[in-house]
């Protein structure tokens, strides 16, 4: 192999490989400064900032969110000559019949690993009478906002730039690999995680990858991820990766009769095989789901590279 050939491709593009590391290497640099400066100046404004506060999550997120997007937009259009649709968040054609669906099937999803673990015994829930209904409403509300930018920034990072570059150089098994490692070694440090809920966030980013791929774009993906996390913490009332300080009134309280295994107890239902199960059941409905498909030039913009001379405007 020639010396130019380990950097460039066949159409003289920079390889993937290298495309995957800039972006990232770019997005680390710029997420960590200006998480940094938001840090600094709220701790100026005597303003509670602190660590899985709402606050912490919806400020760094939007952060990392518009880091990710922008950085994602550069790297599309001076790596491989793309237009900002390509990223797949912009409102092209069936943009709202793939949230809508996304949204649908993110909340049935949560809800059948729920319904699992009721049946076994495991999890039961009643109606949340220790708050009153504005609290309620409160936590619905925010915990609601929130969770839209947190799945928004993960999502244009994990099934962003990094994984359709790769897509588009015919690696996106490769591309649901490693973004899927990647996802589940960010919530490594979550309270109570275990060899479960590392597991099962793994196969969660699976589930996040096979559904950008049914439909190449985002939106799909981004009402899977806000009705497994809005759903699960402020209408079941269970711990979302460990958190719980997010959904502090939700709709219903969880009584949790474990075992851990199966329940996922203090990590919440995502580190217990009910998990498990509903996410094999999701990821092999929207795979074969006949519904489920990508416009004819959203395929075109992530499923192949393109060469220089034909460049898409």
């Amino acid at each position: 192999m020639k010396t130019e050939e380990i950097f460039f491709n066949q159409f003289g593009r920079l390889r993937s490989g290298w495309r995957f590391v800039i972006f990232l290497l770019l997005f680390t640099f710029f997420g960590l400064l200006f998480g940094y400066a938001a840090e600094v100046l709220f701790t100026k404004l005597a303003v509670d900032f602190s660590s899985g506060s709402a606050l912490y999550v919806l400020v760094n997120s939007s952060i990392s969110f518009a880091t990710a997007l922008l950085i994602g937009w550069l790297c599309g259009k001076y790596l491989e000559d793309l237009p900002f649709r390509a990223l797949g968040c912009w409102f092209t054609k069936n943009w709202l019949k793939d949230l809508v669906l996304g949204l649908f099937f993110g909340a049935a999803t949560i809800s059948i690993a729920a319904l699992i673990a009721f049946i076994s015994g495991g999890l039961s829930f009643q109606p949340n009478q220790t708050a009153g209904q504005s609290a309620i409403l409160l936590t619905l509300g925010i915990s609601l906002i929130v969770f839209i930018v947190a799945a928004a920034f993960e999502e244009i990072l994990f099934r962003g730039y990094i994984f359709q570059t790769l897509a588009r150089a015919n690696l996106a098994w490769l591309s649901i690999a490693l973004t899927s490692l990647f996802f589940a070694a960010g919530h490594l440090t979550n309270p109570n995680a275990s060899y479960i809920s590392t597991l099962n966030t793994a196969l969660a980013g699976v589930w996040f990858g096979v559904a950008y791929l049914k439909t190449r774009t985002l939106w799909f993906v981004f009402g899977l991820h806000l009705m497994w996390n809005w759903f699960q913490g402020a209408i079941f009332g269970i711990e979302v990766s460990g958190i719980k300080s997010l959904t502090t009134t939700p709709l219903f309280q969880e009584i949790d009769s474990g075992p851990i295994w199966l329940t996922g107890e203090s990590y919440g239902i995502e580190g217990g095989i009910v998990s498990t199960i509903a996410l094999i059941i999701s990821i092999l409905l929207i795979w074969f789901l006949p519904f489920l498909k990508p416009t004819e030039e959203m395929l075109a913009l992530t499923s192949k590279e393109i060469p220089k001379q034909s460049n898409v405007r």
